[in-house]
């Protein structure tokens, strides 16, 4: 039996083709997908041809993704046919020391799984152990798609270990920012989010922002900004959700003293800014960065996935199947969608 699987060959090539569906072997689990999502992550790697760190071209494309066992291998026991799962995209070794303490995320030998766009994919046996992931009948798929990335927020609000109600800045109204403001929101903070997007602005709004706020690309608004905190005095928190240097920039002159900046989203390689050595220092700013998530904010994030603590619908704009692949990107490049559905 074959399937269809999409392939990225470089810099915005993809390529659809078919080849046999994988036989688990021991302690592989194969799985039907049922819906996978586009993130800013695809975006980014679909422009560049690749990620330093998590595939290599030419390569089955895709990592959120959620379905069905079709198959499971010899020596699974946790698994079988018919079991509705999620699978997260990386899995730690456990062995490490950032593994026994809890920094799974920063794993030595932290091995990504990708192939989400595509009819099956086969589980390797130590994504079953660590990040295969049963989900209740009532939990829709497009949204148990979502449980990678709702696990780098959680991680993400936890590294800033916040104070109840809380003043946070968002800059960015793209997914991962979003889901920010709606986990944010759900914990009591005020959110106040920062995007050129009035759409996207609008959606903030409905996940929970107090305020949204449209500003020019590329920063360079920090002074303006800063004076939507409370006081005037800058937020307790500020956390970017863009990857753009100036937009970091920006970031560190909207926190108040004493306050946390969180450089969530990842710029270009090689990209530097300019640290203002005397506001850290008299400020006392904690700045901080985070990477991806653990297996705890793995299991947080599908609590909160399947008792409707966080509700991601706004941010699913499309559904595709996977020849509108391609045209699904180019959506978000244009910032015309912010997440499109995949049904293989």
């Amino acid at each position: 039996m074959k399937h269809r699987v999409i392939y990225l060959l470089g810099p915005e090539q993809l390529e659809l083709r078919e080849e046999p569906v994988p036989e688990p072997g021991e302690g592989e689990i194969l799985v039907r997908i049922r819906a996978a999502a586009t993130c800013g992550t695809d975006v980014k790697v679909f422009r560049r041809g690749g990620h330093p760190r998590m595939l290599r071209v030419p390569t089955a494309f895709g990592h959120e993704l959620a379905g069905e066992v079709a198959e499971s291998g010899p020596g699974v026991t946790g698994f079988q046919r018919g079991h509705r799962v999620a699978v997260v995209n990386s899995a730690p070794c456990g062995r490490c020391a950032y593994c026994e303490g809890g920094r799974e995320n920063l794993c030595r030998d932290l091995r990504y799984i990708n192939g989400a766009f595509a009819e099956y994919i086969l589980i390797p046996r130590r994504f079953v152990e660590v990040s295969t992931h049963r989900l209740d009948a009532d939990i829709a798929y497009e949204l148990a798609a979502l449980l990678e990335p709702l696990a780098c927020v959680v991680h993400g609000i936890d590294v800033c270990d916040l104070r109840n109600g809380s003043e946070v800045l968002v800059y960015g109204g793209g997914p991962m920012g979003l889901l920010l403001t709606s986990a944010l929101a759900v914990e009591g903070h005020r959110v106040v989010v920062a995007d050129p997007n009035p759409g996207r602005l609008k959606v903030a709004r409905t996940l929970g922002a107090t305020d949204a706020v449209q500003v020019v690309r590329d920063g360079g608004e920090a002074e303006r900004l800063r004076g939507l905190s409370a006081d005037g005095d800058g937020f307790d928190c500020t956390i970017d959700a863009t990857g753009v240097p100036a937009v970091w920039e920006d970031a560190l002159g909207c926190v108040r003293p004493g306050g946390v900046v969180n450089f969530f989203g990842g710029c270009p390689p090689g990209t530097r800014i300019p640290l203002d050595t005397t506001l850290v220092h008299y400020n006392e700013l904690a700045i901080k960065g985070t990477y991806h998530h653990r297996p705890s904010t793995v299991a947080r994030a599908l609590d909160m996935l399947s008792r409707g603590t966080v509700d991601p619908r706004p941010l699913l704009s499309a559904e595709a199947p996977l020849e509108g692949l391609e045209e699904a990107l180019r959506s978000m490049m244009a910032k015309k969608a912010l997440k499109v559905v995949i049904r293989p």
